[in-house]
């Protein structure tokens, strides 16, 4: 016995659907994205998740997934991906500050007799002296995070 055909309700208003028009033609926003509104806009035009699987070159559960996301968090919103579980940052901001903060200061003023930092060196002395300082996230700091925290600050040494 076959089970009945599940419809799921999406409303979709008209400037939404443009926008789903626009990215599911677009070269330009990433390929996910541009699948999942394909996907919503075919199952709009023909409510079945077979056919529409079909026409698309996906799975039915992929088509499925998608709907549900669309019914459950509003059509433009399914198609970006959920928020991951992801680690926490280990160093803190306040720790970031400090070691910005660090850079922006003259190395012979801690009794260096360099005149510029260089990120091995700023590394080396925020490891020494961070945890010190109260920052214990910079214990293990390697050179190129100091490279990445700098460049966020725009911040050159």
């Amino acid at each position: 016995m076959v089970a009945a055909r599940r419809i799921i309700a999406l409303p979709v208003e008209t400037d939404q659907r443009r926008a789903l028009v626009e990215i599911s033609r677009s070269r330009t926003e990433p390929a996910n994205r541009v699948e999942r509104a394909r996907i919503i806009l075919a199952y709009l035009a023909e409510p079945s998740a077979y056919a529409v699987a079909r026409a698309i070159g996906v799975s039915q559960q992929t088509v499925t997934r998608c709907l549900e996301r669309a019914a459950e968090r509003g059509v433009l919103a399914a198609l970006d991906d959920r928020a991951r579980p992801g680690r926490d940052a280990r160093i803190t901001t306040e720790a970031r500050t400090w070691l910005v903060g660090l850079a922006c200061a003259k190395p012979t003023q801690f009794g260096y007799p360099h005149e510029l930092w260089t990120t091995r060196l700023l590394a080396a002395h925020a490891r020494n002296h961070g945890p010190r300082a109260g920052h214990p996230s910079l214990a293990n700091l390697a050179q190129g995070t100091v490279c990445k925290i700098l460049a966020a600050h725009e911040v050159k040494p």
